[in-house]
């Protein structure tokens, strides 16, 4: 009677999570597989004639200096990623206290994370206009002769992203944060304000250590998602000026879908994939050091 039980509940588990499965199947797994069979071969789009082609993609990848340009933004882009991680830690700290309009501030701060992508971007391209956006008029106004060209100019434009990827991913993090603090027992915070510890040092020793196991979440999923990001930069520069901003989701796309050489953008793609596991591999293995359970 027990062993028949067991097996009624071990298929209803499988049919629970056999649409889940079926999903991660078809559209993960099967594709994964089919992208690393075209790594080998000179396929394009549409035609006829594919061909096998052996490790001359990836021969032809350690030769591309456009690859090793858009690893170079790629790696520019994702230090965005830790200051709004820092940012975002700093304004649930300050929206978790007692203040005035606490609850509109939270909304308004998770605001961009839920709005549409291409709608952001417009948004940031108008601001960051070189001559008529009002970020250069404010910066004008205070004496600045020559403000950067942001997304018009090579020397600014990653910067320029970064910008806006921290806005964007901020109220994301700071939710997280504010999460996070309320399992930060008052009494210890209380503990610490007796034993003479200063706000700076409660926050240092105390919060910071209490909330890491957040941090590493933060890092982790902030990192795999913003090598992945494709849509903003699209949006915004497509790449440009130059290449500047072409990170390597967005290479992908070049060679697959302008170029439509399927065969090239799946090497890039897998090399995306290893970038992606070494990063995620490096902190778990780094947070053994530095994150508090």
């Amino acid at each position: 009677m027990t062993n028949n039980w067991m097996r009624r509940q071990r298929l209803l588990g499988y049919l629970f999570i056999g649409p889940s499965m079926l999903g991660v199947l078809l559209f993960f797994l099967i594709p994964a597989a089919y992208s690393f069979g075209l790594m080998f071969t000179n396929y394009k789009f549409m035609s006829p004639n594919v061909e096998f082609v052996g490790l001359d993609n990836i021969i032809r990848l350690l030769k591309d200096e456009m690859f090793y340009l858009s690893l170079k933004n790629t790696f520019y882009f994702l230090l965005a990623v830790p200051v709004s991680i820092v940012l975002g830690f700093l304004a649930a700290v300050v929206l978790n206290q007692k203040i005035y309009l606490k609850k509109l501030l939270r909304g308004l701060y998770f605001m961009p994370y839920i709005t549409s992508g291409v709608a952001v971007a417009f948004v940031w391209m108008l601001l960051f206009h070189p001559t008529q956006g009002p970020i250069n008029g404010l910066l004008r106004s205070i004496g600045i002769d020559d403000p950067p060209g942001w997304l018009s100019t090579t020397t600014s434009s990653m910067v320029a992203i970064d910008i806006i990827w921290i806005w964007f991913m901020l109220g994301y993090n700071m939710i997280i944060y504010l999460a996070a603090l309320q399992e930060v027992s008052p009494e210890l915070l209380e503990a610490a304000k007796m034993d003479g510890a200063r706000p700076g040092q409660i926050l240092r020793k105390i919060i910071w250590p209490l909330v890491s196991p957040t941090t590493f979440l933060l890092l982790i999923t902030g990192l795999i998602m913003t090598i992945k990001t494709f849509g903003i930069i699209q949006a915004v520069t497509q790449g440009g000026p130059g290449n500047s901003t072409t990170i390597l989701s967005l290479y992908v796309y070049q060679n697959a879908f302008r170029y439509y050489d399927m065969g090239y953008a799946s090497t890039i793609s897998w090399a995306l994939f290893i970038l992606i596991l070494l990063i995620t591999l490096a902190q778990w293995v780094g947070q053994k050091r530095w994150v508090h359970y």
